[in-house]
């Protein structure tokens, strides 16, 4: 007995262990999360393959626009060393407040000159590399100012979490990998830099000029790659995140679309009164095209309004027997044609009038119909 019943108790508990409490997630997201999460600012992306691009896009431009801010650079230094005899008052040995003034003045807008290509290719690429990543849509809701960002306890949580733990092993990751690339690159020029004493300042500008630039671009493809796989990574990620449980579907759907029981009952009640004005209107029909067992539609026409005649009420089946029990007790006229009953049926719907194409078989129909009634008087 002691052995029949540890075994049903052992029974019972793996039992237990099959049970599904419907906590895990397995559901991808629903469209609604993904818009709710979006306006929270929760997406999938990557900062490391924007500042990646961004950094591509500073040593490109530096490239490529060498000899302008070279220029500019050359008017930053005549400016200065230009008017440093316009800083002293003649005769006085005081530092004149307008010359200097002056100075910052034009040391300014030749500064805003180098930085413009700058601002404008960084500013493009940034944005396009978003809009690339998550799409073009505003979301006001981020920029609003939360408590929690200032709360202590929240900060504290944030930077013990797992992702502050990821992304510190990763930027170890990104620094080392810098400094190996910039080694090897530099290294490789070794020869060249010894020459430095020997060349004049102009190639020996050059000359650092490009190799800081290669290594720079070199930094920054390697950087991109790192970009892409963090893209990849932190889109997987999200997609793991937003992922619900089987409740929380439905209760979203009832929230979202209405509880589908209810919305049940209340088509069949929709269906129920519509059903029972349409067989209000069969009395007043003036004939009803029958199939005859399945299908049945009932025709009214008005001479005086100037239209073709309407179909006010049809079925099938059930609803096509109901009609025609109507149209006897009523005296409305019913005639048998299977191919213009199935066409009405399925290509008219109530209330509204038949095509030209059915006029003759329609006409024909009705003029039978006035005709057996005026005899019938």
């Amino acid at each position: 007995m002691t052995n029949m019943g540890e075994k049903r108790q052992l029974l019972r508990y793996n039992l237990q262990f099959f049970a599904d409490d419907g906590g895990e997630k397995t559901e991808p997201a629903t469209t609604k999360k993904l818009d709710d999460a979006r306006k929270e600012g929760k997406v999938a992306k990557s900062r490391e393959l924007t500042s990646a691009f961004d950094l591509i896009v500073v040593f490109l431009v530096i490239k490529i626009f060498v000899g302008y801010i070279g220029e500019h650079f050359l008017n930053i230094f005549y400016s200065i060393y230009g008017k440093i005899g316009d800083f002293v008052k003649v005769n006085e040995g005081d530092v004149s407040v307008k010359a200097v003034m002056g100075l910052f003045m034009d040391v300014n807008i030749q500064m805003a000159y180098i930085a413009i290509p700058f601002f404008i290719f960084g500013f493009s690429i940034t944005a396009l590399i978003n809009i690339v990543q998550v799409g073009w849509k505003v979301t006001p809701k981020t920029a609003k100012p939360k408590l929690s960002k200032i709360n202590p306890l929240s900060g504290f949580k944030r930077i013990i979490s797992k992702d502050s733990i990821f992304e510190l092993i990763k930027s170890i990751f990104k620094i080392g990998l810098i400094f190996i690339i910039a080694y090897t690159s530099i290294n490789k020029e070794k020869n060249k830099i010894f020459l430095l004493y020997d060349i004049e300042l102009k190639q020996a500008i050059a000359l650092v000029g490009g190799i800081v630039i290669d290594t720079g671009l070199k930094i920054s493809i390697c950087y991109m790659i790192v970009g892409v796989a963090d893209f990849i990574f932190q889109k997987v990620k999200f997609n793991k995140d937003m992922r619900m449980t089987k409740q929380e579907v439905k209760d979203e759907y009832k929230n979202t679309e209405g509880d589908p029981q209810i919305k049940g009952r209340q088509r069949r009640v929709m269906q129920e009164a519509s059903q029972k004005r349409m067989m209000q209107s069969v009395p007043k029909a003036d004939v009803v095209i029958t199939n005859p067992t399945h299908f049945a539609v009932a025709l009214s026409y008005d001479s005086e309004s100037g239209k073709a005649p309407i179909v006010v009420a049809k079925g099938e089946d059930y609803l096509a027997k109901k009609i025609k029990e109507i149209a006897r007790e009523n005296s409305v006229e019913i005639v048998e044609n299977k191919p213009l009953a199935r066409t009405l049926y399925a290509n008219v719907e109530i209330g509204e009038e038949i095509p030209p194409e059915l006029y003759q078989a329609v006409a024909e129909i009705l003029a039978m119909v006035y005709h057996k009634q005026e005899n019938v008087r």
